[in-house]
């Protein structure tokens, strides 16, 4: 059965309604978290600071995060295919580079830090495709990422009407 895109997409209510605007109540905040996004920004590939957004947004299970990242890869040329298959990726390793993987693995590492310390094999295999530089700014896009999944979980920002903006970086 198929149906239309536009049949699923604007028409349902959230499940529940965000608790606050944390932006609005703590605006230096917000313009710290955005001034970190641009700096981290500046430092890594974009397709590959998606592929993290997301990664770390699933295993957040941060639904305002996937809705607004998916849609970003997506308006930056990222195929569904590739989006569908982060969430198996270690099953699906053939859709992505070794030092995409290495990102995506450092990604669950640092997210999951409830596993324990992140893991020197882990860290390892990433320091092997990244410079020094490349990798202070992986950490960080993961961290940042982190970041805005907590404020989106907590004040349940609700997906689902996120649209896309051009970006200069």
């Amino acid at each position: 059965m198929t149906t239309n895109e536009s049949d699923h997409q604007h028409d349902r209510v959230p499940e529940h309604e965000p608790r606050l605007a944390w932006a609005k109540l703590a605006p230096d905040v917000s313009k710290a978290m955005y001034g970190f996004e641009k700096a981290v920004r500046a430092g890594i590939d974009p397709v590959l600071y998606e592929l993290v957004k997301i990664r770390a947004s699933q295993i957040n299970h941060c639904a305002f995060c996937l809705d607004m990242h998916t849609k970003e890869a997506m308006a930056a040329g990222e195929s569904v295919e590739r989006i569908v298959q982060l969430s198996a990726w270690q099953e699906s390793r053939h859709f992505y580079s070794p030092r995409e993987i290495a990102a995506i693995e450092l990604t669950e590492a640092v997210t999951v830090l409830t596993d324990g310390f992140v893991p020197d094999e882990v860290y390892e295999r990433a320091a092997a495709h990244f410079g020094e530089t490349e990798l202070a700014y992986l950490i960080a896009a993961i961290t940042v990422i982190n970041s805005w999944n907590r404020f989106a979980v907590t004040s349940r920002m609700a997906p689902g009407h996120y649209t896309p903006v051009a970006r200069n970086n």
